[in-house]
């Protein structure tokens, strides 16, 4: 029997034993994250002993959030974030939910939203058979979501004495308006989806990684648990549930709170974890380097302010000079007029 076995193995061409080898490896070897049904970071603990949730705003304009936006059409099997998002609705396996006025997510039941709502909502072609939905890509505005707010939570989990971040809704944000005419684009948030539900199908879209090396890929999940994205802090857990808008009245001063929200941050991980006093040195260093040289460049700055006013002076002082010493000629040539006169009369 074995020799049969032996037998039958030996008489396959290369060529098909190569192909068979072949098959077999890439079966058992996982491509990409297609394997992956299951969220990689781990759950925020439900007794953190400190927590912030900030909301923040995407730009996908920005170039860190620009993978979530491109191609806003799928092509060669790539889709962007909202098309992903809106296709796992349609088959039903993931849950929205309506973004309030106020601006707050709520997981609750009976604030859940259905699909055709959303679509007749934001006008959105669709065709429909009984309780099938059928939506053609072109007809999806993802070209139209440049914005994207989502929910973090900035934590200390005591069980592993680390600090860490966790995204618990997103949300995507159409713009129209008239834009093309000269106008501001109003923004609309569509609906809130939860992170957790959509964090295993977030495994398996693979985005480009990088303009330089198009092999490198990272999954949108991967891609929110680095951080890899770019946001500005829009709103943040609060008494009063107010918004930054609400209290900064200019854009100097929203920027301005929004640091003082991320210093406070660092300034608790630093008191939690203990400066390193080599960096501070360093960093201190830095600093005096720093306005040690701004010091020299104002004091050549003043030094060469007194140079040019000193040179201005002088100048005018020479030419007060030359304008005094041409009365004198006028004087010699007036008095040698006179002399020509007195020397007439004595002839006459």
């Amino acid at each position: 029997m074995l020799c049969c076995v032996a037998l039958t193995a030996t008489a396959q061409p290369p060529a098909r034993r190569q192909a068979e080898t072949q098959k077999t490896t890439q079966a058992k070897t996982p491509q990409g994250s297609a394997y992956r049904d299951f969220p990689t970071a781990p759950s925020m603990p439900t007794d953190a002993s400190w927590r912030r949730d900030l909301y923040l705003s995407l730009d996908l304009m920005k170039d860190k959030n620009a993978v979530l936006y491109y191609p806003t059409t799928p092509q060669d099997g790539r889709m962007n974030l909202f098309t992903h998002l809106f296709k796992l609705l349609l088959q039903g396996k993931i849950k929205a939910y309506d973004y309030k006025l106020d601006g707050n997510e709520d997981f609750s039941e009976k604030n859940r939203v259905g699909v055709k709502e959303l679509m007749d909502r934001y006008h959105i072609f669709y065709e429909s058979r009984g309780e099938q939905v059928r939506v053609n890509d072109a007809d999806l505005p993802s070209d139209e979501v440049k914005l994207f707010y989502i929910k973090v939570s900035r934590y200390y989990d005591q069980h592993t004495a680390s600090f860490r971040t966790a995204v618990s809704a997103l949300c995507p944000v159409l713009k129209r308006g008239d834009d093309d005419f000269g106008g501001t684009d109003s923004q609309y948030p569509m609906f809130w989806v939860k992170y957790s539900d959509v964090a295993p199908y977030l495994g398996k879209l693979m985005l480009m990684g990088s303009n330089l090396n198009n092999a490198a890929l990272i999954s949108a999940d991967d891609f929110f648990n680095t951080e890899a994205y770019e946001g500005d802090i829009y709103k943040t857990a609060n008494l009063q549930d107010r918004i930054l808008s609400n209290y900064c009245h200019d854009e100097a001063q929203l920027s301005k709170e929004q640091k003082r929200i991320s210093k406070e941050m660092a300034d608790f991980q630093d008191r939690v974890y203990g400066r390193d006093s080599v960096a501070m040195a360093k960093a201190a260093a830095e600093k005096a380097a720093a306005d040690s040289i701004a010091a020299a460049n104002v004091k050549e700055k003043k030094t060469t302010t007194r140079r040019t006013a000193t040179t201005g002076r002088r100048q005018s002082s020479t030419t007060v000079k030359t304008k005094t010493s041409k009365p004198k000629s006028t004087k010699s040539s007036g008095s040698s007029k006179n002399a020509g006169l007195s020397v007439r009369r004595q002839r006459h």
